[in-house]
């Protein structure tokens, strides 16, 4: 074994890509371009004024973390997302098309378009939901595992998050229960190296949250997301060790390419440090270990970037002439099964007018 390798039950803190093997890099590729491309395509959909609401946060720069560790998930794992949550839920098998009508606020969406980018779940896929609030969507995943323990599930839960929840009391409670209580956990912290605006380094002096982690009982490791197969390795390990009874965290170190949300010029980071940062990118070093490595020709992948690019553009078309939600579903969703609707005010001003007129 190389000294990048792992002991079972012994994870190394920091793991690189030395001794691997790249059978299943291809499908990583095509996954992490995947996201890449949707990604881009829903800025484009921002830009023409089409997307839902004011604010969206893109995870470019991010695949690695969302293909790395949903590749590795059973049908019956459960997770949750953050704010920065869409490369995730296509990961785990989302139909982008609804995905971007969900974020066009259109009534194909996930949600019937009353999720948008922040707020999208689906039970089906095992997505508990997407959290606008920072950590908000951490403590779920305890009572999600503490349910798969008590029910004899086989299942893990899954919490995504950004470096900035690092900073928030509900994951250090959340990760002392999950220890104490040997729940079938893994917490995912996608260090982007920016909370909104603040580095991490200006956020806290230890900036290896994967220690405190371990601090509290849990197999904590790094790894560098810049190497997809040093995150799905690493990533199927603490899984595995997850549904024996061991949590977990993983923190995976990459770089945010554009602002905390498509409107946020990033005045707080200079040219050169953006120009280094996104030299970082897992996509493109994965294509590059795939064609130097002679794995695949760069005329396949440049086939299957353009088939991706085009699966990417029929989403929009598809969010575009997809109908908005009508009024009278507002109410959907919102109370219990067999639970009568109120009345909208506009059916009861009808109602009444139309009774006076009598």
């Amino acid at each position: 074994m190389s000294d990048n390798s792992l002991n079972k039950g012994q994870p190394a803190a920091d793991v690189g890509s030395a001794g691997r093997s790249n059978s299943q890099l291809m499908d990583l590729y095509k996954m992490m371009r995947r996201i890449r491309t949707f990604e881009e395509r829903v800025g484009e959909l921002f830009i023409r004024g089409q997307s839902a609401g004011s604010m969206l946060h893109l995870s470019i720069g991010e695949e690695s973390s969302a293909a790395g560790v949903c590749a590795v998930m059973q049908p019956q794992d459960t997770f949750t997302t953050h704010h920065r949550g869409h490369g995730i839920f296509l990961a785990r098998g989302a139909d982008p098309r609804q995905m971007m009508a969900e974020i066009g606020g259109k009534e194909t969406g996930y949600c019937r378009g009353k999720g948008g980018s922040m707020h999208i779940a689906d039970m089906a896929l095992g997505h508990l939901g997407a959290n606008a609030i920072v950590g908000g969507g951490i403590p779920a995943v305890v009572g999600a595992g503490l349910s798969s323990k008590y029910l004899k599930q086989n299942s893990v839960s899954i919490a995504f998050f950004g470096d900035g929840a690092a900073q928030q009391g509900i994951l250090y409670e959340s990760m002392n229960m999950a220890a104490l209580w040997d729940l079938p956990i893994l917490f995912v912290c996608i260090n982007n190296q920016y909370g909104m605006g603040t580095r991490i380094d200006q956020a806290t002096r230890n900036t290896r949250i994967d220690e405190r982690a371990r601090a509290f009982g849990l197999n904590g490791v790094m790894v560098d997301g810049n190497d997809v197969e040093a995150v799905r390795e690493q990533a199927s390990w603490l899984i595995d060790e997850a549904r024996a009874g061991k949590p977990g965290f993983l923190m995976i170190d990459v770089y945010r390419f554009f602002g905390h949300a498509r409107m946020d010029k990033s005045p707080y980071r200079d040219e050169a440090e953006e120009l280094e940062g996104r030299k970082k990118d897992p996509v493109l070093f994965a294509r590059s270990k795939l064609i130097e490595g002679g794995l695949e020709k760069e005329s396949v992948l440049d086939a299957l970037d353009k088939e991706i690019a085009a699966e990417m553009d029929a989403t929009i078309d598809f969010t575009v002439e997809s109908e908005a939600p009508p009024l009278t579903s507002m109410f959907r969703d919102v109370y219990a099964v067999g639970e009568p609707e109120p009345e909208p005010v506009s059916v009861r001003i009808d109602r009444v007018l139309a009774r006076d007129d009598a």
